[in-house]
């Protein structure tokens, strides 16, 4: 059989514990059989980052920039137990905090929905699509723990020297503080990438904050969205038969419960952050969610929604079987692999993407699936296979295609 080719490289960011042998075997099995595949490789493992003072990470978003495309594997962000670990000069930053800020995007993040795994909530018909903030708030904080009683305040001072100056509160005793910002050039392209998206998918939008709580804070939020949608998008909302609707975080969260899905939430960084792991999770898996940093000059970085999986990581390295869903990771190589061939015009390529996840979505709906899976589908007839030998049933699925 004649290997796909392409033509430009996709930006190839390796990771960490047990994503990272999962990221061998999908190229062993899955994509270097099948095509001749070019990546521009950077090496964001946690002891890579170590050793280069993170530089790699810099580079890998640099390199992202130029070529438009890139598939990321998932990466550890270090606490303290993992400073000690892995033996780290200091506790690097999140690398999708680093790329995302270079990057100036928005998360998009949908369910992958297959037959015989039913979401939690009955009346989720249609995937619900997260549109997460990828900039500032809690992942650009500055903070502090206060050792006695004292006063804290919140200063800024403009470049003219002039100075704006806000109590936070008068401590009696120890505490802790944190400093949060956000822009509005970040904003702005957040808010145009959601309402190009939901115009692209021809979805309903969603947006929330706590702007009754965070009068300035998050109101600007919801102002440049309103101001933004009623100069740019209103009309072309209207032409389609979508909506834009905004409300209370609060709210949201009891609405989408009730809701039928098929439309798009956007939530700031933290607020997405949270809300994407509990709708993939109501869906049926973290495994099971696809990952899309889209930036508004039309880069795009792939990944997987979940984390390491550091608890199988330790069970591989004992020789122990792991049965660990690859499906997200497959999707994030898929979506890459996809966008490149729209964009170099390889319709070829396009049509393997989308083979390679039908033939992942019909492995799994034949009743052939991980552990994870296995535990929650409604099919009676189910096979349960390890880690490996799930991408290798892919892999036969696909050859039979």
């Amino acid at each position: 059989m004649e290997k796909m080719q392409m033509r430009t490289p996709l930006v190839e960011m390796d990771g960490d514990e047990m994503t990272r042998i999962l990221w061998q075997m999908i190229k062993e099995e899955l994509l270097l059989p099948f095509m001749d595949l070019k990546t521009e490789y950077y090496d964001l493992g946690l002891a890579s980052r170590n050793e280069t003072d993170d530089q790699v990470t810099v580079d890998a978003a640099n390199a992202t920039l130029r070529l438009g495309v890139a598939v990321k594997c998932a990466t550890i962000t270090p606490n303290a137990a993992r400073v000690e670990e892995y033996g780290l000069k200091e506790m690097w930053k999140s690398p999708n905090g680093t790329i995302r800020a270079m990057l100036d995007g928005t998360v998009f993040r949908t369910p992958i929905l297959v037959k015989g795994i039913e979401p939690c909530v009955r009346n989720w018909e249609k995937p619900i699509t997260l549109a997460r903030h990828a900039y500032g708030d809690v992942y650009k904080n500055a903070e502090m723990k206060v050792p006695g009683a004292g006063k804290a305040e919140l200063l800024f001072t403009a470049s003219d020297g002039t100075q704006m100056r806000e109590v936070i509160h008068t401590f009696d005793g120890p505490g802790i503080l944190q400093g949060m910002h956000n822009t509005e050039s970040s904003i702005a392209s957040f808010a145009k990438s959601c309402f190009n998206y939901a115009v692209d998918t021809r979805q309903d939008l969603w947006f929330a904050t706590k702007d009754t709580i965070s009068k300035k804070y998050d109101h600007t939020f919801k102002d440049i969205f309103q101001e933004i949608y009623d100069t740019s998008y209103k009309e072309t909302f209207e032409k389609l038969g979508i909506t834009y609707f905004y409300t209370l975080i609060d709210d949201a969260v009891a609405r989408v419960m009730k809701a039928k899905g098929g439309f798009i939430w956007a939530c700031k960084n933290y607020d997405g952050d949270v809300m994407s792991d509990m709708v993939s999770s109501a869906f049926g898996s973290l495994a099971m969610m696809t990952s899309v940093l889209v930036s508004p000059s039309g880069v795009y970085e792939y990944e997987a929604a979940h984390g390491t999986v550091q608890r199988h990581y330790y069970k591989h390295l004992k020789g122990e079987e792991t049965s660990t869903n690859s499906v997200a990771t497959i999707f994030a190589w898929t979506g890459a692999l996809r966008k490149r061939g729209e964009l170099d015009g390889i319709a070829g390529l396009v049509a393997f993407a989308d083979k390679l996840e039908a033939a992942t979505i019909q492995t799994i709906e034949s009743g052939r699936m991980t552990k994870d899976l296995a535990q929650i589908t409604s099919l009676k007839k189910v096979t349960v296979l390890n880690s490996q030998d799930f991408i290798r049933e892919i892999r036969r699925t696909l050859e039979a295609m």
